[in-house]
């Protein structure tokens, strides 16, 4: 993923459940509606809250992906 492809970042490595859907509720909160936030998490239920946190308050899940131990996401902010 290349920087063009988001416009913000946020750095949830190491950090467990609830945290990570936390700090993604309060980060998103600093991007534009339309803009793409990198979330990056090694917690593996983020690959379950993640996506619920994104239907549940009408953000776009653009892609989901591990990389080793870390799970990456693309998530574009709704209005």
């Amino acid at each position: 993923m290349t920087a063009a492809e988001f416009q913000a970042e946020l750095d949830a490595r190491g950090l467990y459940c609830p945290e990570p859907v936390m700090l993604l509720h309060n980060r998103i909160r600093d991007v534009a509606p339309g803009e793409v936030l990198k979330v990056r998490a090694t917690d593996p239920s983020t690959t379950r809250d993640i996506p619920r946190f994104c239907q549940f308050l009408g953000h776009e899940l653009v892609s989901q992906a591990a990389q080793g131990d870390e799970f990456v996401y693309l998530i574009r902010r709704g209005a």
